[in-house]
């Protein structure tokens, strides 16, 4: 199995250990990198190379919010799983679209954390039932709003059809051998709806899909 190499961005040294106490048993999962704060992560970064981060956001210096947003532009390969405290789904929101890849509370069971983990590193995204909530509500509110024509999002079928397998978890080798096309075109058209969306990765993608009704 894959070795997935782990960093840790939390003021809070008791808790940090904790998680990396916990997710000791998962051979797979490594931690390469721990820091107080946002600057101390992204000078450890070009060394550590993390697939994944878990985020805290109230950090001194430099809080996780903005850290998120940096890496989000100078850092896309790297995937950012939200561990924190705040239920507001404010923010929840707010790091969705801003580059986050998951959300996940600080009270989460290890094994959740370490799905977490594997599924923003294997699918670019974690959505839990959570995170889905705050989506559905969203999505519920702008159905209030008066659509307008020169608005309107309009995708061909094989679009569609790729957005649709991505918000159900599936690979881009897996839509690719559904649709019978090459993983690269899945990749191209999963790029192409990003650029066109402003979605910063798949995370983004997927909630820009759901918030939306682009999918059934």
């Amino acid at each position: 199995m894959e070795v997935i190499k782990v960093a840790i961005a939390d003021d809070h040294k008791i808790f940090r250990k904790g998680v990396i106490l916990s997710l000791r048993p998962y051979t797979n999962i490594k931690f390469v990198l721990e820091a107080d704060n946002g600057d101390e992560l992204l000078a450890g970064l070009p060394s550590a190379e993390p697939d994944v981060v878990l985020m805290d956001l109230r950090m001194p210096q430099k809080d996780g919010i903005e850290t998120t947003k940096i890496l989000s532009t100078q850092y896309p390969h790297i995937h950012v799983l939200v561990l924190s405290m705040y239920e507001d789904e404010r923010f929840v929101y707010h790091m969705m679209e801003n580059g986050a890849h998951g959300y996940l509370l600080k009270n989460a069971e290890p094994q959740e954390l370490r799905r977490a983990i594997m599924d923003v590193y294997e699918k670019g995204y974690y959505l839990n039932n959570f995170v889905n909530k705050i989506l559905l509500k969203r999505s519920h509110a702008r159905q209030k709003v008066v659509p307008s024509l020169n608005n309107e999002i309009t995708l061909n079928d094989k679009e569609r059809d790729v957005l649709k397998l991505i918000c159900l978890e599936f690979t881009a080798q897996e839509i690719a051998q559904k649709m019978d096309i090459s993983p690269r075109t899945v990749e191209a058209i999963k790029n192409r709806l990003m650029e066109r969306f402003g979605s910063k990765n798949t995370a983004g993608l997927v909630f820009f899909a759901v918030k939306n009704n682009l999918v059934d």
